[in-house]
């Protein structure tokens, strides 16, 4: 057994959303494009290559991963390119969004040799966290201005609008897509090109996914554009755990269960959005706090049921440990950072990654 921690991805579990990926594409039309910045643990991105059409990004240096270890399509999207870094983008996109008008300005010349294209904000979304919020009132994140996107029309091809978050309803994604072409129309019948981008959980359970194929088709007919959706957690959801185990347990009033991890440093959303992890089948007579081993008072995956007594040693395995995890993982407190493990298709384990003191070292000064 491999030692904890540890995140194991189960290409099993992973191909289960690739076939639904392919589905939508054969279906709709619609390209899709792994966001890098939910999960960029390449080393199953061949795999993830046959099923999908590229990457996305959100900053220089996940362009260059992508067009380095996953390659296809490669789009480059960043809040802001700065001076030092737009040429090195531009070297390694086929496609470059910018977010803003100014932005689009500064750098069309620079970047016209590749397809460009700009952000819009359709000032809705699915978001019930404020934090995550594309649309919030006063937000940095695209244009809204249809008189001012027309302005600079000669300087793009397509658009990129991601307004979904963890978007599990058919209906409510039908409904803002109606309200983008109400706001958009004149606009996007312009276009060559139109990006969805990510948060929509169509590889969940029991999302009706031709719906969702002939609703994106009709979208692509209707305004002669190329469909993009940009999956990130619907990419790799339900596919990976992280692997723990039991360091001590005690009793404060609860059954506490101290693990070899962290939220603050292994699952970091999970603080972010006070959110509980994911135990199953989390059912029986003994119920239990796992907490991590970081000094921070919070650091609490959740309280979890047990068909036995937790004890020292014990393995607990946290589901759907994929999105937001290993391109957050930190060295807070020194904790020592999961090994990243691959479960293959026959069923055998191997490790692919592991983080020692160097690792810690050469990440400070």
């Amino acid at each position: 057994m491999l030692h904890t921690p540890y995140y194991l991805i189960d290409k099993s579990k992973l191909l289960r959303n690739m076939e639904k990926i392919a589905y939508v594409r054969e279906h709709s039309g619609a390209k899709a494009l792994l966001a890098l910045k939910c999960f960029a643990t390449w080393s199953v991105f061949d795999f993830m290559a046959d099923y999908m059409d590229g990457t996305t990004s959100s900053s220089l240096f996940e362009v260059k991963l992508g067009r380095e270890k996953f390659g296809k399509e490669t789009h480059a999207y960043s809040v802001a390119y700065g001076d030092d870094e737009i040429a090195e983008v531009i070297d390694n996109a086929d496609k470059i969004i910018f977010n803003s008008i100014s932005q689009l300005n500064r750098f069309a010349d620079q970047a016209s040799g590749i397809v460009r294209g700009l952000r819009l904000n359709p000032m809705v979304s699915s978001s019930s966290f404020d934090l995550a919020d594309p649309a919030r009132p006063f937000s940095r994140l695209g244009e809204w201005d249809v008189t001012r996107v027309e302005a600079v029309m000669d300087k793009i091809s397509g658009f990129m609008i991601h307004n979904n978050c963890e978007n599990s309803d058919f209906d409510l994604f039908d409904q803002m897509l109606a309200d983008i072409e109400t706001k958009f129309g004149s606009l996007l019948s312009r276009v060559e090109w139109v990006s969805l981008g990510g948060g929509i959980h169509f590889t969940g359970e029991n999302y009706p996914l031709d719906k969702f194929c002939a609703r994106l088709k009709e979208f692509s007919e209707k305004f002669g554009v190329q469909v993009y959706l940009e999956p990130g957690e619907a990419s790799i959801t339900q596919s990976t755990t992280l692997e723990v185990s039991v360091l001590d347990t005690l009793y404060n009033g609860k059954n506490l269960a101290i693990v070899d991890s962290s939220i603050e440093a292994h699952m970091l959303d999970l603080l972010i959005y006070r959110e509980n992890a994911k135990v199953t089948p989390n059912t029986g007579d003994h119920e239990v706090m796992i907490c991590g081993k970081s000094c921070l008072a919070g650091d609490v995956f959740g309280e979890f049921r047990f068909e036995n007594e937790i004890k020292v040693g014990d393995r607990i395995s946290i589901q759907d440990a994929a999105g937001y995890t290993m391109v957050k993982k930190n060295w807070f407190n020194g904790v020592g950072m999961p090994s990243i493990a691959i479960r293959e298709l026959d069923g055998t384990e191997r490790l692919v990654r592991e983080f020692g003191f160097e690792d810690y070292v050469s990440s400070l000064s």
